[in-house]
């Protein structure tokens, strides 16, 4: 990563990412194609690892992009590259849509474990936590539409603030989850911030 001209506004995330939305409404709308219980239920068995999976991959998604922005608010007011959000009109229910949808999936998601697996499924304190200081990121950086430079980032309050060590070990495992894609990695460095 080359800070020379800038911070990327992506380091490299998204061409990792499988989009959360469409993919829940997809396999949901798979499961409930069926009329008969038993199917469903089958159904949701098979389905509900890679629901898990990608909901633990997305809160890492958040928690990544969270510490890219702790990371490059410590340069010198670069300017911000690539920034799709940029110039766009600020709409707070817009901004926070995804965010909501996976509160509300995470809520049905706990019900139709039980319902169709007999299992209790609750995300953990730290996912809970990303979730939760993602919203805020998102509210208090405007959806991102007015960031032009490194100086413009808004990091909340009640973040922590790394030490350079801790900063090291953040652009460390950005450069590797950049290369593999597996965001979950992250979740160990979510007490450096939050």
């Amino acid at each position: 990563m080359n800070f020379e001209n800038g911070a990327e506004f992506d380091p490299g995330f998204i061409k990792h990412l499988q989009a959360f939305v469409p993919s829940v409404r997809t396999i949901y709308a798979n499961i409930n194609g069926f009329k008969n219980f038993n199917r469903k239920k089958m159904h949701f068995k098979m389905f509900y690892p890679k629901l898990e999976k990608l909901l633990t991959n997305y809160l890492g998604f958040y928690l990544g992009c969270m510490l890219w922005a702790v990371y490059i608010k410590t340069l010198d007011n670069k300017p911000i590259l690539n920034n799709l959000c940029k110039g766009s009109e600020y709409i707070e229910d817009e901004t926070l849509e995804e965010v909501n949808f996976i509160t509300a999936f995470v809520e049905q998601f706990k019900k139709d474990v039980k319902y169709y697996l007999g299992q209790n499924f609750s995300l953990d304190s730290v996912s809970l936590n990303i979730l939760d200081a993602y919203r805020v990121f998102l509210k208090e950086n405007k959806g991102f539409s007015a960031l032009n430079t490194t100086a413009d980032l808004v990091i909340p309050e009640a973040f922590k603030k790394p030490s350079q060590k801790d900063l090291n070990i953040i652009i460390a495992k950005i450069r590797d989850v950049v290369e593999t894609g597996k965001f979950a990695e992250f979740y160990p460095l979510a007490g450096l911030i939050l």
